[in-house]
């Protein structure tokens, strides 16, 4: 990667002390976090990281308070150091705001870990082109580029990280290097240093079998087999286990006197996808391609990186790569996008191939890749919604949250209107039919579409063109293959009869292949001929799967598995099938089993060692689909309806304390809704501050609507309108405001279906409030009406209140200023009358704002300060700062600027202390327009530039608004007139 400033070249080096030169000239870094935060960008590869990642990573569990106004501060001088020409009121080019983070551009930034990686590129195709000296001169060059340990001096949790990581890198790298030597018959020059290196590593087999063959080949046998008999002790005695089948098979052949005993067979060191770009800015090229044209990437684009992690024990389907190969254009710019559709029976491996095939020609598509898994065939019935997609999609490719339509025409529309002109490649996982993929489709040329699904999905093959490939078992010779590389070719050899019963008994379905050998891998003891016996006990072979497109079914083989299981862990596994979302937390399976946590982990580790269960992020887990629905099947047959029921109560119970407790921690003044005693033993995480709240209701966006929805939909009414009550206020601030209005709608149908008058009241309240968000104002007023006549029926005082605000909040937004001050005073005498002076302070700010709106400014300081005197009395800082934010505005248009800004000042220092980074931005611009009214331009700028920075970084669409001001600034001479 090359980042040119000017005509000079931005150099970053990693591969010991982190360094920077622009040109000649070494850039001075910072401070230790200040390089870690670079460190973290660089090492991104252009893909964002979140403010709260860059958090973790340098400061760990135990950040100092502030933290984010410091990470800030720090990305602001990164800003400075290395675009030190970019204009006043530019927007930044090379460190750049996305979403809640920030990434570094590396379309020409150069690199010592990014030329490193090239040279391995190149030393492996010179070896393939029969240059193995040529290679092993490269290699030994690239090494010696290394000066120490890798971010020497960069402190932080992940620094360290990648310290590891990039030390495996290195080593990985020498251990090629050492076969390349011994391929060429140097094994008395590279002796001493596979000792040397050996003994630094007493654990890492493949350094001891280079040493076996070093040592043999040099006439020194006996130490040949003391160096294996050392390894196996040391192996045995630090971690309990027996060499790998490649090392006992080196040590097998030496016994054998083997004359031909050649190096093994190190893997060659892979592309660093996690790291930092080579100087094209897509990672290493792949060796069978040296020859690729790079497209240009657009300048200033997003480019999302979503595709899972290629799997790397990804085995055979040559044929099937070769077909879809022939789907990439000849040209560079292709006349139209290109789907291809990848169908098949559930566990034949379609994603893998999907997933393993993207990887190979990401390099093609220089605006980035998408992925989603759309759950077609989802047993929890939480099929993802086209919508859903679309807003997960627009967001990555950096429209903000809060700038997505409603509406499935509209998004797709901007959809399409994003792609055009960009190469972006697509993986739409495990579709259920051609109608939840058409409006994912880009409508322009350049584009690759590669769909997967149980269903052939003719629509798309005839309507759009689609190239299909249907998926069927491996071959014979390719589930071979996959069975010895998971168990090592020695057991495979020893029993080669027991290896080809496996491989037909499993049907050559991967996924039941996968299961059998990681049984077979966990215990090596194991005779494969009794892993058949067991195989052919549980039915002889598979049945056929009945169902869809599918022609085998796995329950032979999930069967052996699952009954291996002990039986705290085969009861987990069914009780997971019950969870709705699309994965689980360790809390919430906690919840299901009645097991506390820290067993819980063990026995989901028990379930992962199996295969029987994915862990894709620390911490959370997901099944196979195929997977979900046997142990579904289990849980309908083993369990009983009333223990299924009590499981799914523990874990309803969960999520509606937990939400609770979240918006508590994050709001903790405001009203709340009294929630029932908790049937079951089933309590709420506990947070320790606002930043754990606010995360866990971030991952569990997606957990937390499904939920709702089975709740609505399964007899747990109570528990779907009362959790949708505690999402509302944190999910407003992030702009979900689509998936509020799904899970209102769906608390809605539960409060009606149970004659729940207070949850339809509630519901109601929530569809209105989020009608207005949208301008949809005659629903607004239609559901918010009904809801004040429902919470006035029921005598609902707290929910009346909160009601008339949303209908006077409503009014405003249509100029009705008399409506919304007669909704606001019977708010205020509401919360009087229930004793709740945080509620009622809220009020009168929100009575002063509005005769702001009137013009009224003197009536609008008297509410205004009636309401920081209320807050300061009760010790509300959030709603201190909004009424101290209020009094400067009505200061401003009085045109007393000095009072203004003093109140301003106030309120931005409140906003930083909670850390709300839009006040803090709203309350900046504020003071801008104040200091630029009293003549005080520069002042003016700064505030602004300061303002903008917050909402770039949040991915606002108010940003660009902002961007023109700063412009229009910029072009104004001093003393001309501006904006005010």
């Amino acid at each position: 990667m090359k980042v040119t400033h000017g005509a000079e070249v931005l150099r970053f080096s990693l591969l010991g002390p982190l360094r920077a030169w622009r040109g000649e000239t070494e850039l001075a870094l910072g401070s230790p976090q200040q390089r870690a935060v670079l460190a973290m960008l660089l090492l991104r590869r252009g893909r964002a990281v979140g403010v709260g990642e860059l958090v973790d990573g340098i400061w760990g569990h135990n950040p100092p308070a502030g933290a984010v106004p410091v990470l800030r501060t720090y990305v602001s001088r990164l800003r400075k150091l290395l675009e030190s020409e970019r204009s006043p009121g530019a927007p930044p080019r090379l460190v750049v705001s996305i979403g809640d983070g920030y990434a570094l551009r590396t379309e020409e930034i150069t690199s010592d870990l990014g030329e490193f990686e090239e040279s391995l590129a190149q030393a492996e195709r010179s070896r393939a082109r029969g240059d193995s000296r040529g290679a092993a001169r490269l290699l030994s060059t690239t090494l010696a580029g290394w000066h120490g340990a890798p971010l020497a001096g960069v402190p932080g949790p992940f620094a360290e990280t990648e310290r590891a990581r990039l030390a495996e890198r290195r080593l990985t790298a020498l251990e090629y290097r050492l076969r390349v030597e011994l391929e060429l018959g140097r094994h008395e020059a590279v002796l001493p240093e596979l000792v040397a290196l050996r003994a630094s590593q007493p654990l890492r087999e493949a350094l001891c079998e280079l040493l076996l063959v070093a040592l043999y080949r040099c006439g020194r046998q006996a130490e040949a087999l003391e160096a294996y008999a050392s390894t196996r002790r040391t192996l045995v005695d630090e971690l309990g286990i027996e060499p790998g089948p490649s090392l006992r098979a080196a040590h097998a052949r030496l016994l054998a006197g083997d004359a031909d005993l050649s190096p093994p067979p190190v893997p060659v060191p892979a592309a660093d996808t996690g790291g930092t770009d080579t100087e094209d800015g897509q990672g290493t090229e792949p060796a069978d391609d040296p020859d690729r044209d790079e497209p240009m990437r657009a300048t200033g684009d997003v480019h999302p990186s979503q595709l899972p992690a290629d799997l790397p024990l990804f085995t055979g389907r040559d044929a099937e790569l070769g077909q879809v190969d022939a789907l990439l254009p000849a040209e560079n710019h292709p006349d139209t996008a290109v789907i291809g559709l990848i169908n098949g029976m559930a566990g034949a491996g379609k994603t893998a191939l999907a997933v393993h095939w993207a990887h190979r020609v990401a390099h093609r598509f220089p605006d980035g890749s998408l992925y989603v898994n759309l759950r077609g065939y989802d047993q929890g019935g939480s099929v993802m919604e086209p919508s859903e997609a679309l807003e997960t999609f627009l967001v990555a490719l950096g429209v903000a949250p809060q700038a997505v339509p409603e509406g499935l025409d509209a998004q797709a529309a901007l959809y399409r209107s994003v792609l055009a002109r960009r190469r972006v490649l697509i993986v739409l996982d495990n579709a259920r039919d051609s109608g939840q993929v058409r409006p994912l489709l880009p409508g322009t040329p350049g584009c690759l579409v590669v769909v997967t699904s149980r269903s052939r999905l003719t629509g798309l093959v005839a309507g759009h063109g689609a190239h299909p490939l249907t998926l069927g078992p491996l071959t014979t010779g390719e589930a071979r293959a996959m069975l010895t590389r998971r168990i090592g070719a020695a057991r495979v050899d020893t029993e080669p009869e027991a290896a080809d019963a496996i491989v037909e008994l499993c049907a050559r379905l991967p996924l039941a292949l996968a299961i059998v050998a990681a049984r077979a891998a966990h215990h090596p003891g194991f005779r494969l001929a009794d892993i058949v016996g067991e195989l052919r006990e549980t039915h002889g072979s598979l049945d056929a799967f009945t169902g869809g497109d599918a022609h085998t079914d796995a329950r032979a083989v999930f069967s052996w598995s699952y009954h291996a299981l002990p039986s705290p862990a085969a009861e987990l596994f069914r009780r997971l099938s019950l969870h709705p979302g699309p994965d689980i937390s360790t809390a919430a399976a906690a919840a299901l089993a009645a097991v506390p946590p820290r067993p819980v982990r063990a026995l989901l580790a028990e379930l992962t060692g199996a295969s029987l269960l994915g862990e894709h992020a620390p911490g959370r887990f997901a099944f196979h689909d195929l997977l979900r629905a046997y142990a579904r099947e289990l849980a309908d047959t083993e369990d009983t309806e009333e223990r299924r029921g009590a499981a799914l109560r523990r874990m309803h119970d969960h999520y509606l304390h937990t939400t609770h407790h979240a918006s508590a921690i994050i709001s903790p003044l405001r009203e709340t809704l009294p929630l029932p005693s908790s049937t079951t033993d089933s309590g709420a995480v506990r947070f320790t501050g606002r930043k754990k709240a606010m995360q866990w209701l971030r991952t569990e966006r997606h957990v937390l609507r499904a939920v709702v929805e089975h709740a609505a939909a399964h007899g747990y009414e109570d528990h779907a309108w009362r959790t949708a009550v505690g999402l509302d206020l944190y999910f407003d601030r992030l702009g979900f405001w689509h998936d509020l209005m799904e899970i209102n709608s769906a608390a809605l149908r539960a409060a009606r279906a149970v004659g729940d008058r207070v949850g339809e009241a509630h519901a109601l309240r929530g569809l209105g409030f989020f009608h207005t968000r949208f301008a949809h104002s005659a629903e607004a007023r239609r559901d918010l009406g009904r809801a004040l006549e429902l919470f006035r029926a029921e005598g609902d005082a707290f929910g009346e209140a909160r009601t008339r605000r949303c209908l006077a909040y409503q009014a405003n937004g249509e100029g009705r200023f008399t409506v919304s001050l007669d909704h606001y005073a019977h708010a205020r005498e509401l919360y009087v009358a229930e004793g709740d002076p945080s509620s009622e302070a809220i009020v009168l700010n929100e009575v002063g704002w509005t005769y702001i709106l009137l013009g009224e400014h003197d009536k609008a300081l008297e509410h205004c300060e009636k309401a920081v005197a209320l807050h300061q009395e009760i010790g509300d800082p959030v709603g201190e700062a909004a009424a101290q934010d209020s009094v400067g505005y009505a200061h401003h248009q009085l045109g007393q600027y000095e009072a203004a800004v003093q109140r301003f000042e106030h309120a931005l220092a409140l906003y930083r202390e909670v850390d709300d980074h839009y006040l803090e931005a709203d309350t900046l611009r504020h003071i801008a327009d104040s200091r630029l009214a009293a003549g005080d331009r520069d002042a003016a700028i700064g505030a602004f530039r300061a303002a903008l920075v917050l909402l770039e970084e949040a991915s606002h669409p108010e940003a660009a608004a902002l961007r023109e001001t700063l412009r229009d600034l910029d072009t104004t001479e001093p003393g001309g007139s501006g904006p005010a």
